[in-house]
């Protein structure tokens, strides 16, 4: 209850300023500001706000502290929507919670998505997403799997929360391309491809526990043959990715054992670099933040917005390190 009451008072003061500045706020809401992906997403809102300086408008990022409150985000969108904003664009953690909201309080502004998108059942809530193809980013993992172990073998997935709707996309267009057919929930000796008893493991967001469910994962599994990061939580902390991933080092050198992950945030192409993974697959979050308040521009203006808006992705992997080589 402190951490949504502190979330609260910071955006309650972030609007204030707005107001007092006479700017109009244009929100953008994250699962968490601890997580560095979305900083990425600030610095882009930031640069717009660099550019716009005599805009009627302002772009606002915000989020709870922690990636895993989920209750914490709906309060601070209900919050935001009580106070008054001219337009929002959400990165929901728990999408059907806030979709309920959303729902309920009926909100006169513009609503967006960013970066994570509602419930499909959900979607008529939202004027338009802009992010990632979840999907195809999953897509893109299992092709780099493939390439790696023509032949199959035990994997592990990590996911983030179990209700985030772009992370869950990934997982289905990993297993989805593996199986060469779509609605598949598990790999199951599935063209060669089997999820080890215990996975997928879901880390809610956390880096720390991102990287214990690694050390375990390749403890209890000594033969594994993949382990997929979904997200990129356990490289967002170099030191203890190091660590784990120490333990498995000529493994992963001679591809006895491989290791995919998504984003490309300086940490990860490092990782990259260092033989720690053998592929990323990355998104473009500054992207999102620099494009989110024209996007919603256009929407308080009634203009005609394409639905969705995907930012594309950057694949790094050891016969083309592509973006990673030196980002």
């Amino acid at each position: 209850m402190l951490l949504i009451l502190t979330s609260a008072l910071i955006v309650a003061a972030g609007v204030g300023t707005a107001n007092a500045n006479d700017k109009k706020t244009l929100a953008i809401v994250v699962k968490g500001l601890d997580n560095p992906f979305f900083e990425q997403i600030n610095l882009g809102c930031q640069k717009w706000m660099s550019e716009n300086k005599d805009s009627e408008y302002e772009c606002l990022y915000t989020g709870p502290a922690s990636s895993a409150d989920e209750a914490g985000e709906v309060q601070i969108v209900d919050d935001l929507l009580t106070r008054g904003v001219a337009a929002i664009a959400i990165s929901p953690s728990n999408a059907p919670a806030m979709a309920n909201r959303i729902r309920q309080i009926n909100p006169d502004v513009p609503v967006m998505t960013i970066d994570a998108d509602f419930l499909e059942k959900d979607r008529d809530l939202r004027a338009t997403y802009l992010g990632t193809d979840n999907y195809l980013m999953g897509v893109k993992m299992a092709e780099e799997a493939m390439t790696l172990k023509p032949s199959g073998g035990s994997v592990c997935l990590q996911l983030g929360n179990v209700a985030a709707d772009n992370i869950n996309a990934r997982a289905a267009g990993f297993r989805d391309t593996i199986a060469g057919t779509k609605g598949i929930e598990r790999l199951e000796s599935t063209n060669g491809w089997t999820e080890i008893e215990g996975c997928p493991v879901f880390t809610n967001d956390q880096v720390d526990l991102a990287n214990q469910q690694m050390a375990d994962t390749f403890t209890a599994n000594p033969d594994l043959d993949a382990f997929i990061l979904i997200g990129g939580w356990a490289q967002f902390a170099p030191q203890a990715y190091a660590q784990v991933t120490d333990q498995v080092m000529d493994r992963l050198k001679s591809k006895d054992m491989i290791l995919i992950a998504g984003d490309t945030l300086p940490p990860q192409t490092q990782a990259f670099r260092d033989g720690r993974s053998h592929a990323q697959v990355g998104q473009r979050p500054f992207e999102m933040g620099y494009r989110a308040p024209d996007v919603m521009i256009e929407l308080i203006n009634g203009k005609s917005v394409d639905d969705p808006l995907f930012t594309g992705l950057d694949v790094c992997n050891q016969s083309d390190p592509g973006f990673c080589a030196d980002n």
